[in-house]
């Protein structure tokens, strides 16, 4: 029997590149990458089958920081290079790193197909609500009235809600977490890992110059424990201080309620179960918003369902076993119709 000592385990410094890490300080992205590196460590992932993809924006500078492969793509196209990489070597562990502005608006179709498609791909959304590297502009997670240097008056917009997003395009795995929360951060993106398929990893992270607090009313810590909801499939949707909050929904209602236990005759047999493989349960957490309602971390839903690259390695296996793999793509090209040009 092989035994493993401790010494020989991997630890999250082997996974950190000899780069200067050039963040501002203060950033939240800081903390996201010692996340992602406790838990390559966590998982014992090999370095020469990893690789980090992203586009443009602070969170794109991830792979120089990553003693793996990566590629530094370009604005909102790391879900096609990814894709590519995938299909190209399925062997290999692809994590796509893009921030709200990046993913969300020039490459919102390129995350919608991504995702649908099921690609078994990590994408990790950095949301801080706002474009840090191109100097506090506005992006399509800004709340209504957010000022910046091209909403001078207030942003007029509704703001796009990542998970939301992720839900409808069909994702299989959505899930949310914050960036500071180092206990709970490494163990939920080693659930998202696990997944065999497309994991949506939404991170609300601090922009500490450009959108500094965006997140406060439920990450300070003199809030936290009202204002989150920490999602545990099969377990009640109890939240406070006190774990004397929960959600219920009434029979023939279609949104949900907070309620306080020991309150007209509320017990918590009243309170809803979290039932991460109810796309629609995880659709009405991914909607609400404190101060009205918790916010809900955790895996919001995680429904498998085979990933593309492994149906397209299939296929192709089908049609060659189908033609004794005597397939000739030079007659292919002549059948049919076609023209001579003289």
């Amino acid at each position: 029997m092989t035994v493993q000592n401790p010494a020989d385990r991997s630890a999250p410094k082997d996974y950190a590149s000899d780069q200067e890490v050039r963040w501002c300080p203060g950033c939240g992205d800081y903390a996201i990458i010692k996340a992602v590196q406790r838990t390559l460590a966590d998982i014992e992932a090999d370095p020469a089958k990893t690789v980090f993809i992203s586009g443009i924006g602070c969170a794109a500078r991830f792979p120089y920081y990553m003693a793996t492969y990566g590629f530094h793509t370009i604005h909102g196209r790391a879900p096609a290079i990814a894709t590519g990489v995938k299909l190209a070597n399925p062997d290999l562990d692809v994590w796509i790193v893009s921030g709200d502005g990046d993913a969300l608006s020039i490459g919102g179709n390129h995350l919608l197909h991504i995702l649908r498609r099921n690609v078994d791909v990590q994408f990790l959304l950095f949301n801080n609500e706002i474009y840090g590297l191109t100097k506090g502009q506005y992006s399509p997670t800004s709340r209504q009235g957010t000022r910046s240097p091209s909403t001078p008056l207030g942003s007029l917009e509704a703001p796009v809600s990542p998970a939301s997003f992720a839900l409808g395009a069909g994702a299989r795995f959505v899930a949310r977490g914050v960036d500071t929360q180092q206990k709970r951060l490494p163990p939920l993106l080693a659930r998202a890992h696990a997944h065999k398929g497309a994991s949506f990893v939404e991170i609300f992270q601090n922009c500490i110059v450009y959108n500094d607090g965006a997140f406060g009313g439920f990450t300070g810590k003199p809030v936290a424990d009202d204002t989150q909801l920490h999602l545990e499939h099969g377990k009640p949707l109890i939240f406070g201080r006190n774990r004397d909050k929960g959600l219920r929904l009434l029979p023939n209602q279609t949104y949900l309620e907070v309620v306080t236990l020991g309150e007209g005759w509320v017990t918590e047999e009243d309170i809803m179960v979290h039932d991460e493989t109810n796309r629609t349960m995880a659709a009405l957490l991914a909607g609400m918003q404190p101060p009205s309602f918790p916010m809900a971390l955790g895996v919001l839903f995680c429904n498998p369902q085979p990933s593309y690259e492994i149906q397209v390695r299939d296929q192709i296996a089908a049609a060659n076993a189908k033609h004794d793999g005597t397939g000739d793509i030079g007659a292919l090209l002549r059948s049919g119709h076609t023209w001579t040009v003289e």
